[in-house]
C-alpha cells in the first residue's frame, strides 16, 4: 500500500496543475489497473476542505457530474469538490463489478473486491493526498445505481449523499434500501431519479419510493424524481442537475421566496435564521462557508421590516468578522443603538462606518447623512 500511495504521489506530481487528469490506478484489491479520471478545482487550497463525488460508469457520467459540479460551485453556492470517475464500460467491465448474485441479491466475489477498491483504496488515497472534507457523495446509473446501495447495508456508510439514476434493483433491495435508510442517525441525502417510461424493474422502484418517504427521520433527506418525458437513456442528463439542486441546497444563496415565506413569516428573532442555516452546513457537511453577502444584506432588510433591532447587534458583529475591512458591522451596530435610543453610541459608531470601504449599497454618504441628522436631532 505505501508504494501505492509513492507511486501515486509522483504521478500526481507532473499532473497536478492540469484540472482534469486520467489515470492507471493499480488496485491490490481487484488485482487489476483501472482507469479512473480526477477533476481538481482550480487552485487547490489546503485550507479549505473538498467533498469527494465518486462517480460510477465514468466514461459517461464523468463529464456531466463535472461540468454540473463546476456551474454549481460558480452560481448556486455549492462547495467546490474533487469529482473522480471509475472507467466500467471497456469490456463490460460494470457488469463484472455490479454483479449480484440472483438468488440473494448480495455482491458477487468481484463485486466484493470493487466494493473494497473503492472504499479501501480509491477514497483512503484522496483523503492522505488531498484537504477532503468529510462529506462524501457517488452517483450510479443502472446497474451501477443499484451496486452503491451496498454502503448503505454496513453500520457507517462512507458516503453521506447518493444519486441513484434508474437503478435496476437487485433481488430484494426494495424492501433492503427502505429498511437500511431507517436505521442511521447521522444525514444521509439520498436521491432516486427514474424516467417515465415502462421498465422492468418500475414497479418496484415506484414501491421502494413509497416506502422511503414513509420513513419519518430528521436525519433522512430523501428526494424522488420522476421525468415523464425522458427515456432510460437520457434520463441521466434530466436528472444530475436537480440532484445537485436537491443535496446541495443548504448552500444557495437566500432567495426571494425562501425570504418571504420562510424568514417573514417566522417567529423566532431573524438573526436565527442565519445562524441556523450556517450552523446546518457545519452539521451535515463536516465544515463552514463563508457567509455570503447576499445573506447578510437578506437578515438585515428582514430585521429592519419586521423592526426586530436586536438582531442587527449578533449581525454586526458577524459583519466584523467576515468583512473586516468594510462598513457593515459598524453601520449595523450604529442602526442598533440608534433604535435602542443611545444617539451618542450610534453617532461614534457611524463614525466608525465611515473610515471603512464602502460595500453594497452602504456608502459614507450614507453614514454621513446619519451621522448629521443624529447631530441635528441631539445638538451634538
Amino acid at each position: 500500500m505505501r508504494y501505492l500511495y509513492f507511486f501515486f504521489a509522483l504521478l500526481f506530481g507532473f499532473t497536478s496543475y492540469a484540472q482534469v487528469t486520467q489515470e492507471i490506478f493499480e488496485s491490490f484489491k481487484l488485482q487489476e489497473r483501472r482507469d479512473v479520471h480526477y477533476y481538481f478545482p482550480e487552485n487547490l487550497d489546503e485550507t479549505k476542505k473538498y467533498p469527494i463525488i465518486i462517480v460510477l460508469d465514468g466514461e459517461y457520467l464523468f463529464e456531466q457530474v463535472v461540468a454540473t459540479s463546476k456551474f454549481y460551485s460558480r452560481f448556486h453556492g455549492m462547495p467546490q469538490s474533487i469529482v473522480v470517475g471509475i472507467d466500467q464500460s471497456k469490456n463490460d467491465l460494470r457488469y463484472e463489478d455490479c454483479a449480484f448474485d440472483p438468488e440473494n441479491g448480495l455482491p458477487s466475489e468481484k463485486g466484493k473486491s470493487f466494493y473494497e477498491f473503492i472504499g479501501m483504496e480509491l477514497i483512503p488515497y484522496l483523503d492522505l493526498n488531498y484537504s477532503t472534507a468529510p462529506f462524501k457523495m457517488i452517483v450510479g446509473y443502472d446497474i451501477t445505481a443499484n451496486f452503491m446501495n451496498y454502503w448503505l447495508f454496513k453500520d457507517n456508510s462512507i458516503f453521506d449523499g447518493y444519486v441513484s439514476i434508474s437503478p435496476t434493483l437487485a433481488p430484494e433491495m426494495e424492501s433492503r434500501l427502505p429498511m437500511r435508510l431507517g436505521t442511521f442517525d447521522n444525514q444521509i441525502f439520498y436521491q432516486l431519479i427514474v424516467e417515465g417510461e415502462e421498465s422492468n424493474d418500475r414497479q418496484r422502484i415506484l414501491g421502494m419510493n413509497n416506502d422511503i418517504k414513509a420513513i419519518d427521520k430528521e436525519s433522512l433527506h430523501y428526494f424522488f424524481d420522476e421525468y415523464t418525458n425522458a427515456d432510460h437513456i437520457s434520463v441521466a442528463t434530466y436528472g444530475i442537475g436537480k440532484a445537485f439542486d436537491n443535496i446541495f441546497g443548504m448552500f444557495k444563496p437566500i432567495s426571494p421566496k425562501e425570504y418571504k415565506t420562510q424568514i417573514l413569516t417566522s417567529e423566532e428573532p431573524v438573526y436565527n435564521y442565519l445562524e441556523n442555516k450556517y450552523q446546518g452546513i457545519v452539521d451535515m457537511f463536516g465544515f463552514s462557508k463563508p457567509v455570503e453577502l447576499n445573506d447578510i444584506m437578506a437578515i438585515y432588510a428582514a430585521s429592519r421590516k419586521k423592526e426586530d433591532f436586536e438582531s442587527l447587534k449578533p449581525l454586526s458583529d458577524l459583519c466584523k468578522k467576515e468583512y473586516p475591512e468594510t462598513m457593515l458591522g459598524f453601520y449595523f451596530e450604529a442602526e442598533y443603538y440608534e433604535q435602542l435610543g443611545e444617539p451618542k453610541k450610534a453617532l461614534r459608531t457611524f463614525e466608525k462606518s465611515f473610515q471603512m470601504e464602502e460595500i453594497d449599497f452602504l456608502t459614507k454618504e450614507m453614514a454621513l447623512e446619519k451621522m448629521d441628522a443624529l447631530k441635528a436631532d441631539f445638538g451634538f
